[in-house]
Order: structure tokens, then C-alpha cells, then sequence
């Protein structure tokens, strides 16, 4: 999977000259929290974020009247406010590539550009979805997390007793173990019974860490509201 495949394709742009409201309202009405700056030739030269423009906003205390607090941001162009250095990768780069490049640089998107101009943009929340969908997360069936010792052939081991059981893999995906020579697996499974299933796992020489029958919707989340009570289901 490619950036290109979960990009947001020509994203809302502004110039440099751009004012601060211009760039808010933009913000507010698409509903997004970055916008890319672009010179008028189109070349990338600039991200602004919506906590830029808060960052520059006068505070509530301030002695200024609204008319001059409106007077002062009116003039304020988007060269004075943008990140100048900007992390941008190509349309070909591999996504958990641009997930590393997200973390390791701790930002929320990366621009995206094709012979130098820009074709799409990708955030957190696009790895947060695609996240979703390797790991299974809107599939229904039986969550198995599996510790393995690293060597050839474990994998093939493990689909071999899924099959076995007349079991189909729908997710898959590896993590590190709490040992150099340890993977820890998720793999999502339907159509296998599980009690037989963890048998003929763990007699493969497979620790079955847990295994969790996900069904209707997957984990129902709790939210916090002091208004009502300590917890509740969304």
C-alpha cells in the first residue's frame, strides 16, 4: 500500500499571501486542522497548522479593542506564520513508511508530492484508518494473540492448524516480542471453534497470550462524563 492509495488527493491550499482570516475560515469550513502553503507557481513552501494561527492570536486578556485585534490579524500574511521547513515524501512511498517518517519527526501529515508539486496531503488519522483495516478492526470473529519464537516456517505453522480447524485468516499482522528472538501475531479467524483451535496452537509449540471472540461491532468504548456518571457506554 502506497501514500497515493490513502492520500486526501488536492488538498485546500493557500498562498503566502494569504491573510489569517482567509486561512481560518478555510480551516473551519473544510473541517481540517492544516493547510499547506503554496507560492504562485504552485511549489510547496510552507504547512500552517490551526494551533499556528491560535499561537498568534492575541490572548483574552489582552488591553486591545476588537477593532484593533481585527485590524492586526487582517494584516497578518501566512509567510509570517507557516512552517518554512516542511517534511513532504513522494506519491510512492510506502505507508508504514510515512507512518515511521510521522513518528520519528513527531508530526501529523506529511504532504505528498509527484515531479515536484503537490498532489495530496495524509495525516495521522489516514494511518489511524488503514491501522483499522490490517488489524481487522470492523471484522467480526475470533482475535488470537499468539507469542512465537522467530524462525522459518512459524507462520505457515500457525495457518496450518487454522486450516485444520477449517478456520480463514481475514488479518494478520506481526509485532516485536518481549525477546529479541520472540514475535508477538495477531491474527483474526472465522469459521474455527476456538477451544480446539488453542489446542492444536499451543501443541505447535504457539503461546496463545489471549483469545477474544469479537463480535457486533468489536469493544464498545466508555466515555467520561461528570454531568451524568463516572462511565458510560458510547
Amino acid at each position: 500500500m502506497l501514500v497515493r492509495n490513502r492520500m486526501t488527493p488536492n488538498p485546500t491550499t493557500v498562498t503566502e499571501d494569504a491573510s489569517f482570516e482567509d486561512a481560518l475560515h478555510l480551516i473551519r469550513e473544510r473541517k481540517i486542522r492544516r493547510l499547506p502553503v503554496v507560492a504562485k507557481n504552485g511549489r510547496l513552501v510552507g504547512i500552517v497548522a490551526e494551533k499556528d494561527l491560535f499561537s498568534v492570536s492575541p490572548s483574552s486578556a489582552t488591553s486591545l479593542s476588537v477593532f484593533e485585534v481585527h485590524y492586526l490579524l487582517a494584516k497578518l500574511k501566512m509567510r509570517e506564520v507557516m512552517t518554512k521547513r516542511v517534511i513532504a515524501v513522494g506519491d510512492d512511498c510506502p505507508l508504514e513508511e510515512a507512518a515511521r517518517i510521522m513518528v520519528d519527526h513527531k508530526i501529523g501529515c506529511l504532504p505528498i508530492l509527484k515531479d515536484g508539486k503537490l498532489v495530496g496531503i495524509i495525516t495521522e488519522t489516514d494511518i489511524f484508518k488503514a491501522f483499522v483495516e490490517i488489524m481487522g478492526g470492523r471484522e467480526e470473529g475470533l482475535r488470537l494473540t499468539l507469542d512465537v519464537t522467530e524462525k522459518k516456517g512459524m507462520l505457515a505453522a500457525i495457518a496450518k492448524e487454522i486450516f485444520k480447524q477449517n478456520g480463514n485468516i481475514i488479518s494478520m499482522a506481526t509485532f516485536s516480542g518481549h525477546n529479541a528472538s520472540d514475535r508477538i501475531i495477531t491474527v483474526k479467524v472465522v469459521g474455527a471453534p476456538k477451544d480446539p483451535l488453542i489446542k492444536n496452537l499451543e501443541t505447535a509449540c504457539v503461546k496463545v497470550l489471549n483469545a477474544i471472540d469479537v463480535t457486533g461491532g468489536g469493544y464498545t468504548p466508555l466515555v467520561i462524563d461528570a454531568k451524568k456518571q463516572p462511565y458510560k457506554e458510547l
